[in-house]
């Protein structure tokens, strides 16, 4: 498919269905519909989206109930759960960009799947390393996750990356070398900083500043997606003493240009709904023209970057 000057897309900001998969595949493809008959041609999801992210984590270390109930209700990538949202892509003509836990054979992981307009699966992905208390539920990636960016059929290239993986000097230039075009960015509920000891880089202004950042760097369009999280999920969790999501709101969905300028107005921090943009991609001509790291800005003769994109296996098995 030729490439078009214009792509309208959608980023949600919604709350999950907390720890309950069949309900949450449910959402998930309403959203889908939601944006398609907005008019979008790509949607993206927020980290973890299935079965929404696992905030307990930073109110206690351990929680092996909820820990249990979590991975059963992550998304395998061959399942038929997985399927439905492909079926659900494909029937609305949209790509998707779909933030969840992986369940491999009960090891969970943090991941995103890109899903063509045909229901064809471009490509699936793992955080590779999952950040702080995060690993005390998920594991890492291995080489093949570096692969990230995949040509899809509204004939432009779209890159993922996971939520803190944004300060990654190293993987946000293996990504960009990869020549995307549009970046999806998938972030956990976030809040506005509250002034205290806690990290500003953990707060909304400090993450919509990586992603602002990030688009800046690579001269693409970045769809940062957030999720919600309500009462409901604070009482599921039992997040109210915690450090993070303890209160409800965390909605902080954007969308920004290949120059880093906001191309949306905010919603609410407690309201679920799509953000909606049309993307000129003349403007990523324009802010190339200026700034190309991978491009005639950039020295490889004297810096370059190294990377081993095989999977790595638990066994390997020698023979003749």
């Amino acid at each position: 498919m030729p490439d078009k000057s214009t792509v309208r897309v959608a980023v949600t900001q919604h709350e999950p269905e907390w720890l309950d998969l069949q309900k949450s595949v449910e959402k998930t493809c309403k959203i889908i519909e939601e944006a398609a008959a907005g008019g979008a041609e790509l949607v993206t999801f927020a980290e973890a989206f299935i079965p929404g992210y696992p905030a307990w984590i930073w109110t206690r270390p351990l929680d092996p109930m909820l820990s249990t109930q979590y991975i059963q209700n992550s998304l395998a990538v061959d399942s038929d759960e997985m399927r439905k949202i492909q079926d659900c892509a494909a029937r609305n003509k949209i790509v998707v960009s779909l933030g969840f836990s992986e369940d491999d054979n009960n090891s969970v992981y943090i991941a995103q799947a890109l899903i063509d307009s045909d229901g064809a699966m471009l490509m699936n992905r793992r955080k590779l390393k999952a950040t702080h208390m995060e690993r005390t539920i998920f594991g890492d990636a291995s080489g093949d996750s570096l692969l990230n960016v995949s040509k899809t059929s509204i004939g432009r290239k779209v890159g993922t990356l996971a939520c803190w993986e944004h300060a990654q000097p190293l993987l946000k230039f293996n990504t960009i070398s990869q020549k995307e075009e549009i970046h999806c960015a998938a972030w956990p509920p976030i809040v506005p900083h509250q002034g205290g000891p806690d990290l500003w880089s953990l707060s909304k202004e400090g993450c919509q500043s990586l992603s602002q950042v990030y688009a800046i760097e690579s001269q693409t369009f970045v769809l940062h997606a957030t999720t919600v999280i309500t009462e409901k999920g604070i009482e599921t969790m039992s997040t109210e003493a915690g450090l993070l999501m303890n209160s409800p709101g965390g909605g902080a969905s954007a969308i920004f240009g290949p120059d880093g300028r906001l191309l949306t107005a905010p919603l609410d921090s407690a309201t679920e709904g799509l953000i909606f943009a049309d993307l000129d991609f003349t403007a990523a001509i324009f802010a190339k023209s200026f700034l190309d790291i991978c491009g005639h800005y950039s020295r490889p003769d004297l810096l370059w970057l190294g990377r081993d994109t095989k999977k790595k296996l638990p066994r390997v098995d020698s023979g003749n």
